[in-house]
């Protein structure tokens, strides 16, 4: 599915940036594991934000937001996000969902705040050290090893499947969830709950609830669905801290990527939201209008 701009993220930030970038007069598209989901659906009632008498329903303010976007023609597809690259040319993006496949010149990364990552102990402390929360990043430091990726849902099965063509062998540590999804022979399962990843320089084990123990020489997490944080990280976005890294324009240091609301860090509300992608928005539509003339100039 090619569109002008892909947003990832169907809250405040991505909403307000599609309706700059529809406005502009760009093909746009949300992708979003579902409209009512995320920290504000949670929101019984919000009463500080501009334009309500009366306290509105966080799953309502969502609603109304998503029906404002589609009213313009923006497309808003309900997928989960696996991945995202560089084309094949490296001159816009490639993102792999459960459904879907897209491709944009431009992407705004709108997913909300990054998860916390599993406390188990020993994870914090390997990372950088056997710990690694992207498969196609780090796959390459680990051919011909033994690597597990801890997760029970489709973005763990991606990255085990990044990680199959260089291991010796992956396993997938669902932590006493039940998987998810089908795997296939060649990715070995555990169900049972984890107690610790260890070693000592560097992963060497992970210790189960049980006393047993799986020699791997890496852990990859993958726990629940690909964040704006994770998908920053795997094409080499900067970050700071667990925040992705942007300038005033909301870009971040990957052309033609941007970044608006949680993900980005700061006050964690719905006027900041609204005020990053409306930045975000603009930005994008100016940075795919400049390739856009570009590649007239060159026809």
């Amino acid at each position: 599915m090619k569109t002008d701009v892909l947003i990832i993220g169907a809250g405040p930030a991505g909403v307000s940036a599609a309706l700059y970038t529809r406005r502009g007069g760009l093909d746009v598209t949300i992708v979003t594991k579902g409209i009512e989901t995320g920290g504000l659906a949670k929101t019984d009632k919000i009463e500080n934000y501009y334009g309500f008498a009366e306290p509105i329903a966080g799953k309502e303010l969502l609603r109304r937001g998503a029906a404002g976007a589609k009213r313009l023609g923006v497309h808003i597809v309900e997928d989960e996000l696996l991945g995202l690259a560089f084309n094949d040319t490296f001159d816009g993006f490639k993102a792999e969902a459960r459904e879907h496949t897209f491709s944009a010149p431009a992407v705004i990364l709108a997913a909300g705040a990054a998860r916390a990552t599993l406390p188990l102990p020993g994870i914090r402390e390997f990372e950088g050290r056997g710990v690694s929360y992207c498969a196609i990043c780090d796959a390459f430091f680990f051919r011909g090893k033994t690597v597990a990726v801890i997760g029970s849902g489709e973005y763990a099965l991606h990255e085990a499947q990044v990680l199959l063509p260089h291991a010796k062998k992956v396993l997938l540590l669902t932590n006493g969830e039940k998987p998810a999804v089908r795997l296939p022979e060649t990715i070995e399962l555990h169900t049972e709950k984890l107690a610790a990843v260890e070693g000592q320089d560097r992963v060497e084990r992970v210790r189960l609830a049980d006393g047993s123990e799986l020699p791997v020489d890496g852990v990859f997490l993958a726990i629940g669905t690909a964040g704006s944080t994770e998908l920053a990280r795997k094409i080499g976005a900067l970050l700071e801290g667990s925040n992705i890294k942007t300038d005033a324009k909301q870009a971040t240091n990957v052309p033609g990527l941007f970044a608006a609301g949680d993900c980005t860090g700061g006050l964690m509300q719905v006027s900041k939201a609204v005020y990053e992608g409306s930045v975000a928005g603009l930005s994008a539509l100016r940075y795919v209008r400049e390739k856009q003339k570009k590649a007239q100039k060159q026809s």
